[in-house]
């Protein structure tokens, strides 16, 4: 770690007790105020007032043999790993499904009885609709929003679907209750989703489930393509297989930094 900053901002102070905290070895616990002072390179004094102001603020504790890290320590690591939202953890998996596939890919969420597109990585192509950050369409006749609703509860489903689309948007797919219940079992089924020109013509896609560490579904990825350029059994058997892995992917990181545990 730097002692000097290459700026007329750069706080010493701060650089020495980060220095400070980082000296203790894996395996040694506690340290003497002289080994602190070793290891950093700093002047006893100046070691010596740097663990006292750690002490007082909780990051390290007196013992027998002198000084001890506390496991408030965590918090300077786990404030970055729970600042980490769902983008910014799918971002890199979302960025490798779109070079092996060569089409766009998105994560959605519902609101009521929509989807809203929460994370984007496109790719180039004429498409009917335009789809960004906060686009909204009706989730029944997408790939993401059967997903999303096949996971829900029988209750929870027909509160959802008695909620008006906001979208704007009247889609082509217009299905009774008994086509509705019979495509949502077929998702369940299955684990995943396609729709073919349901929305719009020439918007064909496949999705999967996001899921947390419990297993519940928090959102759901897709990859979507242009239904001129890509048959349905491109998507199925090319597209889809590596959409399975990502999401899993996906879904295991996020699992991984909710586990993290709270300092």
């Amino acid at each position: 770690m730097p002692r000097q900053g290459t700026g007329p901002d750069f706080i010493e102070a701060l650089a020495r007790g980060l220095e400070v905290i980082a000296a203790f070895p894996p395996g040694q616990p506690q340290m003497s105020l002289a080994q602190v002072a070793g290891a950093t390179g700093l002047a006893r004094p100046t070691a010596r007032r740097i663990l006292l102001t750690l002490e007082e603020l909780g990051y390290v504790r007196s013992c027998e043999a002198g000084f001890a890290l506390t496991p408030r320590v965590l918090e300077l690591g786990v404030a970055y790993v729970r600042s980490m939202g769902l983008w910014d953890i799918a971002r890199p998996h979302m960025e490798r499904l779109v070079e092996r596939t060569g089409e766009s890919c998105s994560v959605a969420q519902l609101d009521g009885s929509d989807i809203i597109y929460v994370a984007r990585v496109a790719v180039p192509k004429l498409v009917t609709l335009s789809v960004q950050i906060g686009t909204r369409f009706p989730a029944l006749q997408t790939s993401l929003g059967k997903v999303l609703l096949a996971a829900l509860r029988a209750d929870e489903l027909k509160q959802v679907l008695a909620e008006p689309s906001r979208s704007g948007l009247t889609p082509c797919w217009q299905p009774d209750l008994g086509e509705r219940d019979a495509a949502l079992r077929e998702v369940r089924a299955r684990g995943w989703a396609l729709t073919d020109q349901q929305l719009a013509p020439g918007i064909r896609s496949v999705a999967a489930p996001l899921r947390d560490g419990s297993g519940q579904v928090i959102a759901a990825l897709n990859v979507n393509c242009h239904a001129a350029e890509t048959p349905v059994e491109r998507l199925v058997e090319e597209h889809l297989p590596r959409l399975l892995q990502t999401a899993g992917d996906i879904s295991a990181d996020f699992a991984r930094v909710a586990a993290v545990p709270q300092a």
